[in-house]
């Protein structure tokens, strides 16, 4: 009985913090617990049918989540994947290889850059790109073999194919090898992601002029990198090819670097990058791209107009942004409602208006993150087999993974002041940090936001090596509803690097020790 009660106050407190911490759009659904005494049923599978309960379209972080869930829930399950292998665009071109060359490049930065000051010297450094190339590969393909062994185990049926609906309970596959089939199920999800945003006038070629999918591939490296677009991506792919090497420049239309940020910090972010050779050229217009020669040349204008200029690179990554991919799918065939941005529209159950059609992960309202599509996957199957599912789109958390790193939960310090909260703020800087000092690695700054009056921790933002470790702390405290001095008061070992989170949090309520 204790434990429930607990479990109670916990959803309590879910429900009570929703007013305060939100940064969500209107369309984007927000999904209440229900009754955490009431019985769950398991929705079983047919026998004697060949159909299927769950069908899912895509193998994603999404997809294939959502086809081991069900799989797991008794339902019999089956994942098509038309990339003939599993993980999506983040394990195959996304977020496994960029850090995979995050990583590397940092090991190499560090070499050339930080090594000698800890006493460690050699007579020379060089890159061996191939190395570091089949290094990624390697992490890639062992990963996605995993996820082949995960389904064996859970006994999902793999069907490597495009697919696309017959009915709302049909989809026809084209397979890998040549051959059609036709996939059934009861429910079917779409889980097929999202796919690189292109710009007007502008064709990606993978070798001059490349998306995130070529800048992990290149077979040299780039004296010259011009990045359209100061987002995630963007700032990652410029900071791996930076490191070993490249001149990077940032062209961005917006005024800021990554614009969901809190201000404060993307501006020490921005100085950090800076100070790495990266160089920003904002609010300013792609007008063309011409690749006919043996370089690259960009025509730009000022973001509000006026007088043209041209930049000259041997790679043009672009990186504006991302798409949902639900071309060829046949759902205008069935009717199935989206937005004006191509977004499948849901309701609070992943349910889109066609039944037994379902939609998760980048092809839905949301921020577009592999966890994000996780959690929607796994709540989406709850909801199919008889359960209640949760996600709270307000909890998700964000991480640029350059070095620092800079990760955050929550509201920033200009979401507050735009709702009219009264708010308090607590900074810690790592350089009063005493692990950060002693590894020489002390550049960046906790900053926490709570509601004046009753200490509740609106906002958490970490900019530091290893923040998008750090910022589950914050995440968690957020989800129970934690104040600042909740987490104040928390003993936490010394010295670590959350010893910072710590002295922030004691800054938000009262005042830090360290400083």
């Amino acid at each position: 009985m204790a434990a429930m009660g607990s479990l109670t106050r916990r959803k309590a407190s879910i429900l009570l913090s929703r007013n305060l911490c939100t940064n969500s759009s209107p369309d984007v659904f927000k999904f209440s617990l229900l009754s955490l005494t009431s019985s769950r049923g398991f929705a079983s599978s047919s026998s004697g049918s060949d159909d299927n309960d769950v069908v899912v379209i895509g193998g994603g972080p999404g997809g294939y989540v959502a086809a081991i869930k069900a799989a797991q829930l008794g339902l019999k399950t089956t994942c098509i994947e038309k990339r003939g292998t599993l993980g999506g665009t983040c394990l195959n071109v996304g977020c496994i290889p960029s850090k995979a060359l995050l990583h590397s490049s940092h090991m190499y930065h560090e070499a050339t850059h930080s090594f000698a000051s800890h006493g460690v010297k050699f007579p020379s450094v060089e890159v061996d790109l191939p190395s570091m190339m089949a290094q990624k590969d390697k992490a890639v393909s062992n990963l996605t073999r995993g996820i082949e062994g995960l389904f064996k185990k859970n006994k999902v049926n793999y069907v490597k194919g495009y697919g696309k609906f017959i009915s709302p309970s049909e989809v026809s596959v084209d397979s890998v090898e040549g051959r059609n089939t036709v996939v059934k199920g009861k429910n079917i999800i779409v889980a097929t992601g999202s796919d690189v945003k292109s710009l007007p006038g502008i064709k990606i070629d993978e070798k001059r002029i490349v998306s995130s999918t070529g800048a992990l591939a290149l077979s040299e490296i780039p004296k010259k990198l011009v990045v359209i677009g100061a987002g995630y991506i963007g700032l990652e792919m410029g900071s791996v090819w930076g490191r070993l090497g490249s001149e990077v420049t940032v062209v961005e239309f917006a005024a800021d670097i990554v614009p969901t940020m809190d201000g404060e910090v993307r501006k020490q972010f921005q100085r950090a990058l800076e100070k790495q050779k990266m160089k920003f050229m904002l609010k300013t217009k792609v007008v063309s791209v011409d690749s006919s020669g043996n370089g690259v040349k960009l025509t730009l204008e000022p973001a509000a107009g006026g007088e043209q200029t041209t930049l000259e690179a041997d790679v043009v990554l672009v990186s504006a942004g991302r798409v949902p991919f639900t071309a060829g799918l046949g759902l205008d065939k069935l009717g199935v409602e989206t937005d004006k941005v191509g977004r499948i529209l849901v309701n609070e159950r992943f349910a889109t208006n066609v039944s037994g059609v379902y939609a998760i992960g980048d092809v839905i309202p949301g921020p577009m993150l592999a966890h994000k599509a996780e959690e929607d996957g796994v709540a989406c199957v709850e909801f199919i087999a008889g359960k209640e599912g949760h996600v709270d789109y307000d909890l998700v958390p964000g991480v640029v993974y350059t070095h620092p790193e800079v990760a955050s939960v929550g509201k920033t310090e200009e979401q507050v002041k735009a709702v009219g909260v009264d708010y308090r703020v607590g900074k810690f800087p790592f350089m009063a940090n005493s692990r950060a000092k002693a590894i020489d690695d002390a550049e960046g700054i906790v900053k926490i936001i709570a509601e004046k009056e009753t200490d509740k921790i609106l906002g958490v933002h970490i900019m530091s090596p290893n923040a998008g470790e750090l910022i589950h702390e914050a995440v968690l405290a957020l989800h129970y509803g934690a104040s600042s001095e909740d987490i104040a008061r928390t003993c936490h070992a010394h010295p670590t690097m959350s010893e910072a989170l710590k002295e922030a949090a004691m800054a938000t309520y009262d005042k830090p020790i360290h400083i």
